[in-house]
């Protein structure tokens, strides 16, 4: 059984290949009535899209999308949304020298010793290619998620690349889609140009780790034990190619903490619940909180690099190997707008759960009315 689908009852299926003649994603679960088109969708895949700077991959690919199913005067019918990219800029020829060879940091041997046959052309399925039909898949979510819940915001920027990390103090929101690497931090784009330059002429990659800001998230979304937030958010997280690590709230650093330092204190505020702090990350007990959802997750460096490394054929030959092609020296960069596409599917997905158990009856925190 090969899992190419996520999601319960927002659902979708992505499908196709990274040099085959097109890319996309089945969605289903949509609820009906909702506005939607393309220029919606194509303005999330225009983030995404490969070719737009020095810093990401020269493979120039429009990435317009098609909705061949599921609309009826430009809105949502509550049956499967069909979603297609068609590729127009494959080189496979780039890659022959990799048909008989194994990329090492590369899912082309797991891929071989899993099913004995493999597409080298970029990757096939583990190309981040793939990526694309996720973030249509989200432009949907985004679009229902405009209409059920209004006040959601969902925000992905960069906080590290390599050695370089943001300054937090000059954290500023509107500078992220102003630059080549999705920065909060205007002062620090020129070093980043600089520094990846300098891999880039190393002919080698570099990793890097992403941050995913959800507010307006109501309280309630998730469930104990198997249905947890955090756990889908995770779980689409590390889903992203070249995903190593995933972190909510404090993350690994709670490790180093003391209760009465990682304990978010609660007081009565004018409309409910206030938190003095928020190193849960917006989640407690697999349950949202209300606060910011805070998702960090960490991205290795891109496996096909111009510099030679070791590694054998599948005849079992010892070889040195260079990969040719297009590719991005810091696949973080465009990791961002597939992030923030996965963290929408997941908040829609446990929106509509929670209406189908709960009917959104919630608990009472303070005296009656």
């Amino acid at each position: 059984m090969s899992v190419n689908s996520f999601g319960r009852v927002f659902r979708f299926t992505s499908w196709g290949e990274s040099h085959g003649p097109a890319l996309g994603a089945t969605v289903d679960g949509c609820p009906p009535g909702i506005a939607l088109d393309e220029a919606f969708i194509q303005r999330q895949l225009d983030r995404r899209r490969p070719g737009q700077s020095k810093m990401t991959t020269q493979r120039q690919e429009p990435d317009a999308v098609r909705i061949l199913s599921g609309l009826f005067q430009g809105r949502t019918t509550g049956t499967p949304i069909q979603l297609m990219i068609e590729n127009t800029d494959q080189r496979s020829r780039d890659y022959g020298d990799i048909a008989q060879a194994f990329r090492p940091g590369h899912a082309d041997i797991t891929y071989h010793l899993k099913y004995g046959h493999r597409d080298h052309r970029g990757g096939g399925r583990s190309s981040a290619r793939e990526t694309a039909a996720r973030v249509a898949a989200g432009g949907v979510a985004l679009a229902v998620l405009r209409d059920l819940l209004p006040g959601l915001r969902i925000t992905g920027y960069m906080v590290q690349m390599g050695d370089r990390h943001i300054d937090r103090a000059r954290f500023d929101r509107a500078e992220i889609d102003r630059n080549d690497f999705f920065l909060p931090d205007a002062g620090a784009v020129a070093d980043w140009t600089d520094y990846l330059t300098g891999i880039r002429k190393d002919q080698d990659s570099v990793g890097a780790a992403v941050e995913v800001l959800i507010q307006g998230c109501p309280p309630g979304l998730g469930a104990p034990v198997y249905g947890k937030l955090d756990t889908d958010l995770a779980a689409a997280m590390m889903s992203i190619n070249a995903v190593k690590g995933v972190e909510i709230g404090e993350g690994m650093a709670a490790a180093g903490l003391r209760g009465t330092q990682n304990a978010d204190e609660i007081t009565m505020g004018a409309d409910g619940p206030a938190y003095g702090s928020n190193h849960a990350g917006g989640i407690l007990g697999g349950i949202s909180t209300g606060q910011d959802i805070v998702v960090r997750f960490s991205v290795k460096p891109t496996s096909s690099i111009l510099t030679p490394r070791r590694t054998i054929t599948a005849a079992g030959d010892e070889i040195a190997l260079v990969t040719k092609g297009r590719h991005d020296p810091c696949v973080g960069i465009r990791a961002v707008p597939v992030a923030e596409a996965m963290a929408a599917c997941v908040i829609l997905d446990h929106l509509l759960l929670d209406r189908a158990q709960t009917g959104g009856v919630r608990g009472r925190i303070g005296p009656a009315p």
